[in-house]
Protein backbone atom coordinates (compact mmCIF):
# COMPACT_ATOMS: atom_id res chain seq x y z
CA UNK A 1 0.00 0.00 0.00
CA UNK A 2 1.21 3.29 -0.72
CA UNK A 3 2.33 5.10 2.06
CA UNK A 4 4.45 8.38 1.39
CA UNK A 5 5.41 9.92 5.03
CA UNK A 6 7.49 13.19 5.71
CA UNK A 7 7.22 15.07 8.71
CA UNK A 8 5.86 18.12 7.04
CA UNK A 9 3.46 16.65 4.47
CA UNK A 10 2.23 12.95 5.35
CA UNK A 11 0.54 13.38 1.31
CA UNK A 12 4.05 13.77 -0.26
CA UNK A 13 2.96 16.43 -2.42
CA UNK A 14 4.77 19.69 -3.80
CA UNK A 15 3.52 23.16 -3.72
CA UNK A 16 5.49 24.02 -6.79
CA UNK A 17 3.99 20.95 -8.64
CA UNK A 18 0.24 22.72 -7.93
CA UNK A 19 1.62 27.04 -8.44
CA UNK A 20 0.59 28.42 -11.91
CA UNK A 21 -1.87 30.60 -13.88
CA UNK A 22 -4.70 29.41 -15.36
CA UNK A 23 -7.00 32.49 -17.34
CA UNK A 24 -5.55 34.91 -15.12
CA UNK A 25 -6.02 33.36 -11.46
CA UNK A 26 -3.23 31.57 -9.75
CA UNK A 27 -3.76 28.00 -8.99
CA UNK A 28 -1.98 26.43 -5.31
CA UNK A 29 -1.54 23.73 -2.94
CA UNK A 30 -3.75 23.90 0.38
CA UNK A 31 -2.83 20.99 3.26
CA UNK A 32 -4.94 21.20 6.03
CA UNK A 33 -3.69 19.28 9.28
CA UNK A 34 -5.64 18.06 12.39
CA UNK A 35 -4.55 17.34 16.19
CA UNK A 36 -4.35 13.66 15.41
CA UNK A 37 -2.01 14.11 12.22
CA UNK A 38 -4.40 13.84 9.89
CA UNK A 39 -3.96 15.61 6.72
CA UNK A 40 -6.48 16.62 3.51
CA UNK A 41 -4.93 18.16 0.87
CA UNK A 42 -6.95 20.63 -1.66
CA UNK A 43 -6.26 22.75 -5.10
CA UNK A 44 -8.35 25.68 -5.53
CA UNK A 45 -8.69 24.68 -9.53
CA UNK A 46 -12.26 22.82 -9.33
CA UNK A 47 -11.90 22.34 -5.84
CA UNK A 48 -10.35 19.07 -6.27
CA UNK A 49 -9.43 16.82 -3.06
CA UNK A 50 -5.80 15.46 -3.95
CA UNK A 51 -5.29 13.20 -0.38
CA UNK A 52 -7.25 12.39 2.46
CA UNK A 53 -4.69 10.78 4.97
CA UNK A 54 -6.51 8.45 7.68
CA UNK A 55 -5.18 5.92 9.95
CA UNK A 56 -6.44 2.41 9.92
CA UNK A 57 -6.81 -0.22 12.85
CA UNK A 58 -3.27 -0.07 13.75
CA UNK A 59 -2.67 3.57 13.03
CA UNK A 60 -1.12 3.43 10.02
CA UNK A 61 -2.04 6.83 7.79
CA UNK A 62 -2.63 6.02 3.99
CA UNK A 63 -4.82 8.26 1.03
CA UNK A 64 -8.56 7.36 0.91
CA UNK A 65 -9.53 9.30 -1.66
CA UNK A 66 -8.94 9.11 -5.36
CA UNK A 67 -6.90 12.17 -6.78
CA UNK A 68 -3.66 13.26 -8.66
CA UNK A 69 -0.08 14.52 -7.43
CA UNK A 70 0.15 17.77 -9.78
CA UNK A 71 -2.00 20.27 -11.06
CA UNK A 72 -1.56 19.50 -14.79
CA UNK A 73 -2.58 16.03 -13.71
CA UNK A 74 -5.93 17.08 -12.42
CA UNK A 75 -6.51 19.73 -15.53
CA UNK A 76 -5.99 17.08 -17.96
CA UNK A 77 -7.17 13.80 -15.76
CA UNK A 78 -9.44 11.14 -18.22
CA UNK A 79 -11.65 11.49 -15.26
CA UNK A 80 -12.67 14.89 -15.55
CA UNK A 81 -15.09 14.88 -12.35
CA UNK A 82 -12.19 13.08 -9.90
CA UNK A 83 -12.57 14.32 -6.49
CA UNK A 84 -14.00 17.70 -7.81
CA UNK A 85 -16.79 20.05 -6.50
CA UNK A 86 -19.61 20.14 -8.93
CA UNK A 87 -22.17 23.29 -10.14
CA UNK A 88 -24.12 24.64 -11.17
CA UNK A 89 -25.93 21.65 -11.19
CA UNK A 90 -24.58 17.78 -9.50
CA UNK A 91 -25.93 14.96 -11.40
CA UNK A 92 -27.98 15.01 -14.94
CA UNK A 93 -30.95 17.27 -16.72
CA UNK A 94 -32.76 15.36 -19.30
CA UNK A 95 -32.18 16.37 -22.40
CA UNK A 96 -30.10 19.52 -21.08
CA UNK A 97 -33.44 22.09 -20.97
CA UNK A 98 -35.57 23.05 -17.80
CA UNK A 99 -37.99 25.94 -18.08
CA UNK A 100 -38.06 28.71 -15.43
CA UNK A 101 -40.57 31.79 -15.44
CA UNK A 102 -41.74 30.33 -18.05
CA UNK A 103 -38.44 30.50 -20.47
CA UNK A 104 -36.60 27.64 -21.45
CA UNK A 105 -33.16 27.17 -20.72
CA UNK A 106 -30.79 25.19 -23.31
CA UNK A 107 -27.50 23.57 -21.04
CA UNK A 108 -24.42 21.98 -22.87
CA UNK A 109 -25.05 17.86 -23.51
CA UNK A 110 -22.02 16.61 -21.87
CA UNK A 111 -23.67 13.30 -21.39
CA UNK A 112 -25.17 11.67 -24.72
CA UNK A 113 -28.41 13.72 -24.24
CA UNK A 114 -28.41 15.08 -21.31
CA UNK A 115 -26.61 17.35 -19.48
CA UNK A 116 -24.22 15.74 -16.55
CA UNK A 117 -22.45 17.79 -13.47
CA UNK A 118 -23.31 21.50 -14.79
CA UNK A 119 -21.52 21.29 -18.42
CA UNK A 120 -18.14 20.34 -19.26
CA UNK A 121 -16.66 23.53 -18.06
CA UNK A 122 -18.70 23.75 -15.03
CA UNK A 123 -17.34 24.26 -11.66
CA UNK A 124 -14.72 21.59 -11.58
CA UNK A 125 -12.58 23.52 -14.52
CA UNK A 126 -12.83 27.14 -12.87
CA UNK A 127 -10.11 28.46 -10.80
CA UNK A 128 -11.84 29.45 -7.04
CA UNK A 129 -10.39 32.11 -5.05
CA UNK A 130 -8.66 30.71 -2.04
CA UNK A 131 -8.27 31.95 1.25
CA UNK A 132 -6.87 29.66 4.69
CA UNK A 133 -8.38 30.57 6.85
CA UNK A 134 -6.43 28.58 9.66
CA UNK A 135 -4.20 25.54 9.47
CA UNK A 136 -7.56 23.43 9.68
CA UNK A 137 -9.79 25.68 7.18
CA UNK A 138 -9.92 26.63 3.31
CA UNK A 139 -12.44 29.03 2.06
CA UNK A 140 -13.50 28.84 -1.62
CA UNK A 141 -15.11 31.52 -3.75
CA UNK A 142 -16.46 31.47 -7.10
CA UNK A 143 -18.57 33.78 -8.84
CA UNK A 144 -20.67 32.39 -12.50
CA UNK A 145 -21.56 34.77 -14.19
CA UNK A 146 -25.23 35.13 -16.04
CA UNK A 147 -25.26 32.61 -18.97
CA UNK A 148 -22.34 30.41 -17.82
CA UNK A 149 -23.13 26.95 -19.26
CA UNK A 150 -26.33 28.33 -20.18
CA UNK A 151 -27.49 28.95 -16.35
CA UNK A 152 -29.99 31.92 -15.75
CA UNK A 153 -28.56 34.45 -13.28
CA UNK A 154 -24.86 35.35 -11.37
CA UNK A 155 -24.00 33.34 -8.78
CA UNK A 156 -22.19 33.96 -5.88
CA UNK A 157 -21.04 30.96 -4.31
CA UNK A 158 -18.46 30.36 -1.26
CA UNK A 159 -17.69 26.74 -0.11
CA UNK A 160 -15.66 26.08 3.09
CA UNK A 161 -13.64 22.80 3.91
CA UNK A 162 -12.51 21.69 7.25
CA UNK A 163 -10.40 19.14 8.58
CA UNK A 164 -11.97 18.82 12.68
CA UNK A 165 -10.23 17.28 15.50
CA UNK A 166 -13.10 14.65 15.11
CA UNK A 167 -11.45 13.36 11.82
CA UNK A 168 -14.62 15.08 10.49
CA UNK A 169 -14.24 16.55 6.97
CA UNK A 170 -16.92 19.19 6.59
CA UNK A 171 -18.02 21.15 3.30
CA UNK A 172 -20.26 24.05 3.59
CA UNK A 173 -21.78 25.39 0.44
CA UNK A 174 -23.33 29.15 0.83
CA UNK A 175 -24.59 31.13 -2.47
CA UNK A 176 -26.40 33.99 -3.53
CA UNK A 177 -28.05 34.93 -7.04
CA UNK A 178 -29.25 38.68 -8.66
CA UNK A 179 -31.78 36.53 -10.85
CA UNK A 180 -33.92 33.26 -10.51
CA UNK A 181 -31.74 30.56 -10.83
CA UNK A 182 -31.28 26.41 -10.18
CA UNK A 183 -28.45 25.33 -7.81
CA UNK A 184 -27.68 21.95 -6.67
CA UNK A 185 -23.77 21.72 -5.96
CA UNK A 186 -22.69 18.76 -4.72
CA UNK A 187 -18.46 16.96 -4.02
CA UNK A 188 -17.65 14.16 -6.31
CA UNK A 189 -15.15 12.44 -3.96
CA UNK A 190 -13.96 9.14 -5.10
CA UNK A 191 -13.44 7.36 -1.51
CA UNK A 192 -11.00 4.06 -1.27
CA UNK A 193 -10.94 3.39 2.37
CA UNK A 194 -8.54 0.55 2.19
CA UNK A 195 -6.00 3.18 0.83
CA UNK A 196 -4.98 3.64 -2.87
CA UNK A 197 -2.32 1.09 -4.45
CA UNK A 198 -1.03 -0.28 -7.80
CA UNK A 199 -4.00 -1.41 -8.33
CA UNK A 200 -6.60 0.28 -5.59
CA UNK A 201 -8.43 -2.75 -4.40
CA UNK A 202 -12.07 -2.84 -5.39
CA UNK A 203 -15.10 -1.74 -2.80
CA UNK A 204 -16.66 -5.38 -3.26
CA UNK A 205 -16.05 -6.24 0.31
CA UNK A 206 -16.75 -3.08 1.73
CA UNK A 207 -19.78 -2.75 4.08
CA UNK A 208 -22.41 -0.01 3.24
CA UNK A 209 -25.43 1.04 5.04
CA UNK A 210 -27.92 4.20 3.58
CA UNK A 211 -30.53 5.25 5.49
CA UNK A 212 -32.85 5.59 3.37
CA UNK A 213 -36.41 3.23 2.53
CA UNK A 214 -36.79 4.76 -1.03
CA UNK A 215 -35.05 5.86 -4.01
CA UNK A 216 -35.60 7.11 -7.56
CA UNK A 217 -34.96 4.83 -10.54
CA UNK A 218 -33.57 5.62 -13.45
CA UNK A 219 -33.61 4.98 -17.34
CA UNK A 220 -30.87 3.44 -19.70
CA UNK A 221 -29.39 6.95 -19.67
CA UNK A 222 -29.74 7.03 -15.75
CA UNK A 223 -32.48 10.03 -15.66
CA UNK A 224 -34.77 9.43 -13.48
CA UNK A 225 -38.19 8.06 -15.29
CA UNK A 226 -39.82 9.40 -12.14
CA UNK A 227 -40.74 7.68 -9.60
CA UNK A 228 -40.21 7.33 -5.75
CA UNK A 229 -39.71 3.76 -5.04
CA UNK A 230 -39.34 1.52 -1.78
CA UNK A 231 -35.84 -0.28 -1.78
CA UNK A 232 -37.38 -2.90 0.01
CA UNK A 233 -37.05 -6.34 -1.89
CA UNK A 234 -34.38 -4.60 -4.38
CA UNK A 235 -30.22 -4.70 -4.18
CA UNK A 236 -30.83 -1.11 -3.47
CA UNK A 237 -31.62 -1.87 0.01
CA UNK A 238 -28.84 -1.16 2.34
CA UNK A 239 -31.05 -0.16 5.62
CA UNK A 240 -29.49 -2.88 7.32
CA UNK A 241 -25.54 -3.10 6.33
CA UNK A 242 -24.28 -5.38 3.10
CA UNK A 243 -21.25 -5.76 1.08
CA UNK A 244 -21.38 -3.23 -2.03
CA UNK A 245 -20.34 -6.97 -3.86
CA UNK A 246 -23.35 -8.97 -2.56
CA UNK A 247 -25.78 -7.84 -5.21
CA UNK A 248 -23.81 -5.13 -7.92
CA UNK A 249 -24.03 -7.71 -11.04
CA UNK A 250 -27.33 -8.50 -10.31
CA UNK A 251 -28.25 -8.40 -14.22
CA UNK A 252 -32.15 -9.64 -13.08
CA UNK A 253 -32.44 -6.11 -11.54
CA UNK A 254 -32.84 -3.75 -14.84
CA UNK A 255 -32.08 -0.69 -12.34
CA UNK A 256 -28.49 -2.48 -11.68
CA UNK A 257 -28.19 -3.00 -15.22
CA UNK A 258 -29.16 0.27 -16.31
CA UNK A 259 -26.71 1.77 -13.61
CA UNK A 260 -24.21 -0.45 -15.04
CA UNK A 261 -24.25 -1.65 -10.63
CA UNK A 262 -25.28 1.70 -7.83
CA UNK A 263 -25.26 5.02 -10.06
CA UNK A 264 -28.84 6.24 -8.00
CA UNK A 265 -30.06 8.82 -6.01
CA UNK A 266 -31.37 7.46 -2.20
CA UNK A 267 -34.29 9.52 -0.34
CA UNK A 268 -32.39 10.38 2.23
CA UNK A 269 -35.11 9.70 5.63
CA UNK A 270 -34.92 12.98 7.76
CA UNK A 271 -37.27 13.53 11.10
CA UNK A 272 -36.69 17.23 10.56
CA UNK A 273 -36.60 19.81 7.45
CA UNK A 274 -33.54 21.28 9.03
CA UNK A 275 -30.52 19.80 10.49
CA UNK A 276 -28.13 17.62 9.85
CA UNK A 277 -29.41 14.02 8.96
CA UNK A 278 -27.47 10.51 9.06
CA UNK A 279 -27.28 9.46 5.47
CA UNK A 280 -24.74 6.73 4.53
CA UNK A 281 -21.93 4.50 6.07
CA UNK A 282 -19.10 2.78 4.90
CA UNK A 283 -16.92 0.09 7.02
CA UNK A 284 -13.46 -1.47 5.25
CA UNK A 285 -13.19 -5.00 7.09
CA UNK A 286 -9.20 -5.21 6.13
CA UNK A 287 -8.08 -1.78 7.45
CA UNK A 288 -10.81 -1.51 9.91
CA UNK A 289 -11.57 2.33 8.27
CA UNK A 290 -14.89 4.11 8.56
CA UNK A 291 -16.86 6.64 7.05
CA UNK A 292 -20.29 8.16 7.80
CA UNK A 293 -22.03 10.69 5.90
CA UNK A 294 -24.24 13.19 7.53
CA UNK A 295 -26.36 16.56 5.28
CA UNK A 296 -28.83 18.47 5.45
CA UNK A 297 -29.61 17.46 1.21
CA UNK A 298 -32.48 15.41 0.87
CA UNK A 299 -30.82 13.14 -1.40
CA UNK A 300 -27.54 10.75 -1.55
CA UNK A 301 -26.30 9.34 -4.71
CA UNK A 302 -24.49 6.26 -4.62
CA UNK A 303 -21.89 5.60 -7.26
CA UNK A 304 -19.65 2.71 -7.10
CA UNK A 305 -16.92 4.13 -9.62
CA UNK A 306 -18.64 1.69 -12.52
CA UNK A 307 -17.00 3.51 -15.63
CA UNK A 308 -13.37 3.69 -13.96
CA UNK A 309 -11.15 1.27 -15.80
CA UNK A 310 -7.60 2.07 -14.55
CA UNK A 311 -6.25 2.93 -17.46
CA UNK A 312 -4.73 6.26 -15.85
CA UNK A 313 -1.89 6.82 -12.93
CA UNK A 314 -3.41 8.89 -9.95
CA UNK A 315 -1.69 9.86 -6.98
CA UNK A 316 1.92 8.48 -6.53
CA UNK A 317 1.26 6.06 -9.65
CA UNK A 318 -1.79 4.75 -7.87
CA UNK A 319 -3.69 3.23 -10.47
CA UNK A 320 -8.37 3.24 -10.14
CA UNK A 321 -9.76 0.00 -11.99
CA UNK A 322 -13.64 -0.56 -12.00
CA UNK A 323 -15.92 -0.24 -8.31
CA UNK A 324 -12.07 0.84 -7.11
CA UNK A 325 -14.00 3.74 -5.37
CA UNK A 326 -17.88 5.00 -3.54
CA UNK A 327 -19.14 8.18 -4.09
CA UNK A 328 -21.69 9.28 -1.65
CA UNK A 329 -22.68 12.80 -3.26
CA UNK A 330 -25.29 14.24 -0.91
CA UNK A 331 -27.47 16.34 -3.40
CA UNK A 332 -30.98 17.36 -4.36
CA UNK A 333 -32.75 14.57 -6.71
CA UNK A 334 -31.43 14.73 -10.47
CA UNK A 335 -33.08 16.20 -13.32
CA UNK A 336 -36.00 18.17 -10.25
CA UNK A 337 -36.08 21.84 -12.42
CA UNK A 338 -38.24 19.23 -14.78
CA UNK A 339 -39.85 17.66 -11.92
CA UNK A 340 -42.23 19.35 -10.25
CA UNK A 341 -42.74 17.25 -7.37
CA UNK A 342 -39.26 16.75 -6.42
CA UNK A 343 -37.73 19.15 -3.69
CA UNK A 344 -36.99 22.43 -5.63
CA UNK A 345 -33.74 23.38 -6.82
CA UNK A 346 -34.72 27.10 -7.38
CA UNK A 347 -32.79 29.90 -5.88
CA UNK A 348 -34.37 33.56 -5.54
CA UNK A 349 -32.47 37.05 -5.07
CA UNK A 350 -32.66 37.38 -1.25
CA UNK A 351 -32.35 33.98 -0.28
CA UNK A 352 -29.29 31.75 0.70
CA UNK A 353 -28.16 28.42 -0.88
CA UNK A 354 -26.83 26.61 2.06
CA UNK A 355 -25.74 23.08 1.65
CA UNK A 356 -23.55 20.85 4.52
CA UNK A 357 -22.03 17.36 4.59
CA UNK A 358 -19.89 15.64 6.93
CA UNK A 359 -17.61 12.52 6.13
CA UNK A 360 -16.90 11.34 9.62
CA UNK A 361 -14.22 8.94 9.46
CA UNK A 362 -12.98 6.40 12.38
CA UNK A 363 -11.71 3.41 12.98
CA UNK A 364 -13.49 -0.06 13.72
CA UNK A 365 -10.75 -2.82 15.35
Amino acid sequence: MINTIDPNNISGLKREDFQSEINGKQTDLFILKNADGCEVAITNYGGALLTIMMPDKNGKFANVVQGHDTLKAVVNSPEQFLSVLIGRYGNRIKGGQFQLDGKTYQLALNDGNNSLHGGPTGFHKRVWDAMLIDEQTLELHYTSAYGEEGFPGELNMTVRYTLTNDNEFRIEYRGFTNRRTIVNMTHHAFFSLSGLDKPTKTIDNQICTINADFYTPIDAESIPVGTIESVKGTPFDFTTPHAFGERINDTTNQQIVNGSGYDHNYVINKQEAKGLAFAAKVVDPESGRSMEVYTNEPGIQLYTGNFLNGSFEGWHGCTFPRRSAVCLETQHFPDSPNRPYFPSVVLNPGETYRHTTVYKFGVEK
